[in-house]
């Protein structure tokens, strides 16, 4: 029971945080803190901060169901993940108001929402480690980490972009890499 409450208490903490600024303005801010935590995938998959040792670069993409900006960037971020070689750059989503364990109609409006933008990437569940690993200073969604292959956070952007602007942004990490 007390788990129980945690869970939801950290639920509607993040939901109603993040929802405040849905659609703000972009800013850059960075952590030089190498990130540690375990989370699920929406296919019941453990996953760690190993995943950045896949890839140069991780885009981590915080969304919520709810959320009109981050809705509209997924295709766009879809086409990405499909468009650079995954040895250089990924994408992980990270669904913000839909915790690990969640209901059946919970999941599968999320695995629709997924299915309709086109963002066939990894999407991770929220839980308590990966809320204190990354997210507790995110203050609106969407909110953007980019993560170098050693799990430093290397750059944050508020706020959803066309599909130039985070090329050129990719780019310019990947060049630095």
């Amino acid at each position: 029971m007390k788990r129980h409450c945690l869970n939801l208490f950290l639920a509607l903490s993040m939901t109603a945080a993040l929802l405040t600024g849905c659609g703000s303005e972009a800013q850059n801010t960075a952590d030089t803190d190498a990130i540690s935590f375990e989370a699920v995938d929406m296919d019941g998959n453990t996953v760690t901060e190993e995943v950045f040792t896949q890839s140069k670069l991780t885009m981590v993409n915080v969304w919520a169901t709810t959320c009109n900006p981050c809705l509209s960037e997924m295709p766009d971020l879809g086409k990405l993940a499909d468009e650079y070689d995954p040895a250089d750059f990924q994408i992980i989503g990270i669904v913000s108001d839909v915790m690990e364990g969640a209901d059946q109609t919970s999941l599968d409006e999320v695995e629709g929402l997924i299915s309709e933008t086109g963002a066939d990437y990894t999407h991770l569940l929220l839980n308590e480690s990966l809320y204190y690993a990354l997210l507790t200073d995110v203050s609106a969604v969407p909110t953007t980490f980019f993560i170098d292959d050693s799990g430093t956070v290397l750059r944050s952007v508020l706020g959803a972009k066309e599909k130039a602007d985070w090329e050129e942004l990719i780019d310019g990490l990947l060049a630095e890499q």
